[in-house]
């Protein structure tokens, strides 16, 4: 980060900032088909940033032709693959040159933690783009024991003309989750961004091309889910479609692909993420650290957040008072000033949502300990404050649904293989904790549960070298991250010959 994390400079920086608008087809910005917009806004103050081209099926249609050209020209898919890597590490050095601006945007738009997009959302963004991009010349491929009069050989080629939909909560970082791998194996892209955090995306885009990524290779169609992302859904010339968001969507994108030309679709969707501390648990102010991180970090919208507290009830008081004690020092405010760890939610209906859980929350008989109203609302912004319920259980609403929010839910349990119980008695398996003094008992207790990733004695996702995706209602058959991601977003060919 080039500019001082002090919040009078970054303030000045954002209100110095050129801001895209259009959407990015075929190396060009431009207008949606009936120059229509739709304004960005700050959740922070409720007020406009910009107006964003909202896009039409017709300019889907445009953005798909342009990358099938691209793709079938060969200027990418065919590229030798260190002309790939070499342009694609160009990319990831701009994006990193011009990451403080991207933050901003992230900030403004999705009312992030400007200290979160500097010091996580961008480093990781770079380093995934560079990651792929120096995988691209290291990957071999293979060939089978067959006859010596049949070689064989086991290739991977790019899938096509891929779609991106990405969410909101992680605009750049999802994105580049997508890009990079999709990139790296010579695909033609159509990015959608979420239409609440469209700015980072659009960025994006105008880096890709000044990179040297072929114009068609790049492109970003801007506008609403339900027009933009169902048309690249339902597109007969799309031949995949990755998705991060709510499992209600991932399930409309199946039927999508199913009525149209069965393309393949990876969903990355919601959770209900449970942390487990045992009775031998480790020290407990080092795991309510982790604890708050979980459930906490990014105003609780994170797939992945430990949202449920389910804890032995010989600690579980002394845990929560820790735990409340710790997060009252949590700043809730505006997203830009570097003190401030809690920023408002995405939108006012989401804001207005959560509240709605936090009173089925008190409704259900749960113990409202901390929190559970809106805060700030001089600002004009969406602001809900850290909220925990305890001595609350696994049937309850609040334990069974995705709040996305910064609501924790507290379960007491008696032994082991109730806790086991309950963090599995859920519909999603996307991550899980669980802390011990045991190593024998931490390992059987993550392998019993049911979860992509599950930290022991931390909160964590992993790291770009480890798969990221769920069980369950979390996930379908992909994953972000790591070499497995790369090779989704390719075929599997045999090549058969015979010799003379």
């Amino acid at each position: 980060m080039s500019l001082p994390l002090k919040y009078d400079a970054i303030k000045a920086a954002a209100a110095k900032l050129q801001l895209r608008t259009q959407a990015f087809i075929d190396g060009q910005f431009t207008q949606g088909a009936k120059g229509k917009t739709f304004a960005s806004v700050n959740p922070a103050n409720g007020k406009k940033i910009v107006d964003i081209a909202s896009c039409e099926v017709e300019d889907v249609d445009r953005a798909v032709k342009a990358a099938r050209r691209a793709f079938e020209s060969g200027c990418w898919s065919r590229a030798k693959p260190a002309e790939r890597k070499k342009i694609l590490l160009k990319f990831a050095e701009l994006v990193e040159k011009n990451s403080d601006e991207i933050a901003i945007l992230d900030t403004l738009n999705a009312g992030k933690p400007i200290s979160d997009c500097i010091n996580i959302d961008m480093p990781d963004t770079v380093h995934c783009l560079a990651w792929h991009a120096e995988l691209i010349d290291k990957l071999y491929e293979r060939t089978a024991p067959s006859p010596l009069e049949n070689p064989c050989m086991i290739v991977r080629e790019p899938m096509g003309v891929v779609g991106l939909l990405v969410p909101w909560n992680f605009p750049v970082q999802m994105a580049a989750w997508k890009i990079g791998p999709a990139l790296a194996a010579g695909n033609s892209l159509v990015l959608k961004p979420a239409r609440t955090t469209s700015l980072s995306a659009i960025r994006l885009a105008e880096l890709a091309a000044e990179a040297g990524i072929p114009k068609g290779v790049f492109n970003v169609v801007t506008g609403a889910g339900m027009v933009v992302g169902e048309a690249i859904c339902r597109h007969m010339d799309v031949d995949m479609v990755a998705f991060t968001g709510s499992t209600e969507v991932g399930r409309e994108l199946l039927r999508y692909s199913a009525e149209s030309n069965l393309k393949r679709v990876i969903l990355e969707l919601g959770g209900k993420s449970p942390q487990l501390v045992l009775a031998d648990a480790p020290d407990l102010d080092a795991i309510v650290e982790n604890v708050a991180n979980a459930a906490f970090w990014n105003m609780g919208e994170n797939c992945s957040s430990g949202s449920r507290l389910i804890v032995h009830r010989s600690i579980k008081d002394a845990l929560l008072e820790k735990l409340i004690a710790l997060v009252k020092t949590w700043n809730v405010g505006d997203p830009l000033d570097p003190e401030v760890r809690m920023g408002p939610m995405i939108e006012k209906s989401h804001m207005e949502k959560v509240l709605g859980y936090i009173e089925a929350g008190k409704a259900g008989g749960a113990k409202l300990a901390l929190g559970g109203r809106r805060v700030l609302q001089d600002s004009g912004g969406w602001f809900v404050e850290v909220t925990i319920f305890d001595e609350a259980n696994n049937q309850m609403k609040i334990a069974r649904e995705e709040i996305f929010g910064p609501v924790l839910t507290v379960i007491p349990f008696e032994n082991d293989e109730e806790a086991i119980a309950i963090a599995n008695d859920t519909n999603y398996g996307l991550a899980a904790s669980l802390y011990s003094r045991d190593v024998s008992k931490a390992h059987r207790v993550a392998r019993a549960l049911r979860a992509g990733t599950v930290s022991v004695n931390c909160f964590s996702e992993g790291d770009i070298t480890t798969p990221f995706g769920g069980f369950k209602e979390s996930g379908f058959f992909g994953r972000d991250k790591s070499i497995y991601a790369h090779e989704q977003y390719s075929e599997l060919k045999t090549i058969w010959m015979q010799l003379d």
